[in-house]
């Protein structure tokens, strides 16, 4: 009977510890989708936008549906989040490599990029401050910026 229960709990015990892959790790896999990607960004703050517009005209109705509106802001927050983790996790950690200053024009664009990034990351979360539309298209230039720059001069608007 000890040796059912040591067995059970031992094997119980393996189960719970079993690690979890996330979507898309950090391992050096190889496989990486670049505009996959940039679509899914492009995908969300379009989200990002409607929810704003959708924010706006519901807080505007004589008798609010609060429910409604919350609704919105999470979605809104949600999508925004999603394109956080996309310019952080994805392109800051995996993706742009940083550059010897020995290399000045390999290392400029490494900065450009860098840079650019950054700013993604500020208007992300002034979008999730406001419902500010500027915000977005701010957003949306300075993607186009970064993806003309990472993918090159020949990229498809």
């Amino acid at each position: 009977m000890n040796t059912c229960i040591i067995i059970f709990s031992t094997l119980l015990f393996s189960l719970l510890n079993i690690p979890v892959a996330s979507s898309h790790c950090e391992l050096p896999c190889g496989i990486y989708g670049d505009e996959t990607r940039f679509t899914m960004v492009e995908e969300d703050i379009a989200t990002v936008e409607k929810s704003m517009t959708m924010i706006a005209e519901l807080s505007k109705a004589g008798e609010k549906n609060y429910n409604q509106i919350v609704r919105w802001v999470n979605n809104k927050e949600k999508h925004a989040d999603l394109i956080q983790e996309c310019v952080s996790q994805y392109f800051m950690t995996q993706r742009v490599k940083p550059v010897d200053e020995a290399k000045p024009a390999e290392h400029k664009k490494y900065l450009k990029e860098l840079t650019l990034l950054h700013e993604m990351l500020i208007y992300v979360m002034k979008t999730k401050q406001t419902t500010d539309q500027t915000n977005v298209e701010k957003l949306r230039s300075l993607l186009q910026a970064f993806k003309t720059s990472y993918l090159g001069s020949a990229v498809s608007k």
